[in-house]
């Protein structure tokens, strides 16, 4: 059981500010997700430019409903993805976010811009584990949200030996020094992850893997088969 304290402290980071949304964004699709819960995680005490306080560092897991464009890539069902917006609250019931190509992804009155784009994929595509969907290794899955959250909240330094969770506009209490050890490593020659931001101007976004290629393609076959199910149906009743 966490205090009541503990959640109070969580509920008032949470509803800080609204934040403004990107302007002249690129869009190019929908999602309909609802918060469910939390993958791997763990409570993390965080210091921005807006206040601190306690919060869960970790993978969100959500419910997709529906989606258009690009967010029919995603089957309907569940979706992991990271926060890249803690200061706002998630929503508790179904709701239509943005799909945007991750440069695009919303800062304060701003877009995050290539160079933090860049940064987070290659920290995707180098660290990301899918053990932390169903729950394990949290304290892993909390570094990589720290990680997430220095690259989006720290203006960018010379080298990636730069960052630094522990001090700045951002800061996380505790030890986090795995965080720092993925931003160091990320020179721009490791793999990049292809992922999109989900964004809704009241609620926290997120960002996502895409689904592989081969995935999105077992969907399409299974369209064509329900498709050719229903068509040799018709066919017998007439």
């Amino acid at each position: 059981m966490k205090s009541r304290s503990l959640k109070l402290k969580i509920i008032v980071l949470a509803a800080i500010m609204t934040l403004p949304g990107v302007v002249n964004a690129t869009i190019v699709g929908t999602v309909d997700i609802q918060h469910i819960g939390f993958g791997a995680n763990e409570i993390a005490s965080i210091t921005t430019i807006y206040g601190s306080g306690y919060i869960y560092a970790g993978a969100v897991v959500f419910n997709k409903t529906g989606g258009t464009g690009e967010g029919t890539y995603w089957p309907d069902g569940l979706i992991t993805g990271f926060c890249i917006e803690p200061e706002q609250p998630y929503p508790s019931w179904p709701t239509q976010y943005n799909v945007m190509p991750t440069q695009e992804g919303p800062l304060p009155g701003s877009s995050m811009g290539l160079t933090r784009a860049k940064y987070i994929e290659e920290l995707w595509g180098r660290y990301y584990d899918p053990s932390w969907e169903i729950g394990a290794n949290s304290h892993e899955a909390a570094a990589f949200a720290v990680a997430i959250w220095e690259i989006l909240k720290e203006d960018l330094p010379m080298s990636p030996t730069g960052w630094d969770v522990g001090s700045g506009s951002f800061s996380v209490a505790g030890d986090y020094s795995l965080a720092n050890e993925w931003l160091y490593s990320l020179d721009g020659s490791g793999p990049k992850a292809n992922l999109r931001v989900f964004s809704n101007c009241n609620y926290q976004d997120y960002i996502a893997a895409v689904p592989e290629p081969t995935t999105i393609a077992l969907l399409g076959i299974g369209a064509v088969a329900g498709l050719l199910r229903r068509r040799r149906t018709i066919s017998s009743v007439r």
